[in-house]
Parts: structure tokens; sequence; C-alpha cells
């Protein structure tokens, strides 16, 4: 079981990557391209490539966070219906916990309820995660306050780690969601 869950989060892990910086790039390019043409399409030289280039990162930086809340919910669904290491996860058509039917073609409307207890889930994990990692941190380390080294960069390492146990703490939390040998 240990290999299923190490697979469905590494793939997970790069659908959300991926999927978080491609629609934060687009929608920073948007952006971009918004304020360029506000401008008024101004012949592009040295200085005003600087300036878009500079406009662009801003936008992605704030786009990065967007596009992730966007990411963890597209990426539930395909955690269902992928063979991963001999296993596989499968949400049943009702909450019953003996219920061995399953849904076959996963639509986002199926999902609301999944990805609410999934997400508090998630939400609660990285929140512990932060509690201890800022506990040793005060023990171990010269650090003496959470802003020395908590960044935006820390947070995603966490909510990674976080995704991986939710995964297994989802399953048994939530009465629809089944795992299948595949």
């Amino acid at each position: 079981m240990i290999k299923f869950y190490f697979s469905l989060w590494f793939s997970w892990l790069i659908r959300v990557i991926s999927c978080t910086l491609f629609i934060a790039g687009c929608l920073a390019t948007v952006i971009t391209l918004f304020v360029y043409a506000k401008q008024g399409f101004i012949l592009i030289d040295k200085d005003i490539l600087q300036a878009l280039i500079a406009v662009w990162k801003f936008w992605f930086a704030i786009s990065l966070n967007l596009a992730l809340l966007f990411a963890l919910f597209r990426s539930i669904k395909y955690l269902f219906n992928r063979c991963h290491s001999g296993f596989t996860l499968k949400l049943k058509t009702c909450f019953k916990e003996r219920s061995s039917e399953f849904i076959e073609i996963i639509g986002y409307g199926d999902l609301v309820k999944v990805w609410r207890k999934w997400f508090m889930t998630l939400i609660w994990l990285v929140g512990a995660l932060m509690v201890v990692a800022l506990v040793c941190t005060y023990i171990f380390t010269q650090y003496h306050s959470l802003f020395d080294w908590f960044n935006i960069t820390m947070l995603y390492i966490f909510i990674a780690i976080g995704a991986y146990l939710s995964f297994i703490l989802i399953v048994a939390r939530c009465k629809k969601i089944g795992v299948v040998k595949c």
C-alpha cells in the first residue's frame, strides 16, 4: 500500500505543479498583454521589455497562488480510476460503506463533497506540520521567529507533504472513497 500511496501522491504532485505553473503563466501573460494594450502598444525597446518582464513576474507571483487553489480542485478528479501500483481509488455512487457500485465517469459535481473533506484534511495537516516544524525549529536551531524561515516555498512544501498524508487519511475518513485492486 505504501507504493500505491506514493505513486498516487507523486502523479498528483506532478499534475498540481504543472497545472499551477501553466495557469499562472497564462494568467500573468494575459494581464501583462492587457497592461501593454492599455498603454497603446508602444514600440518595444529595452526599457519597455524590462518593464513588461517586471509586470509579468509581479502578476506571476500573485497568479501562482490563485492557480494553486484551482489546481488543487482540478487535481482531485484525476486521483480516481487510475491504476497506481496495482490499486486504484474509486468513487462510490452512495455513502454506504458496503456499497460496491462505483462511478466510472467522474465529473466535478461528483467531487464537491469529497474535495471539501479532502481540502479540510489538507488544511489541518498543513497546520499541524507547521506547528511541529515551528517547535522543532525553535528547539534545534537559532531561529526564534516564524518569519525567519517561513515563506511561500515552505508553505508549498508543507502542502505537498500534507497531501501525501491526506490521501491516506481521506480513504479512512470518507466513506464514498474505496481502494480497489486493478
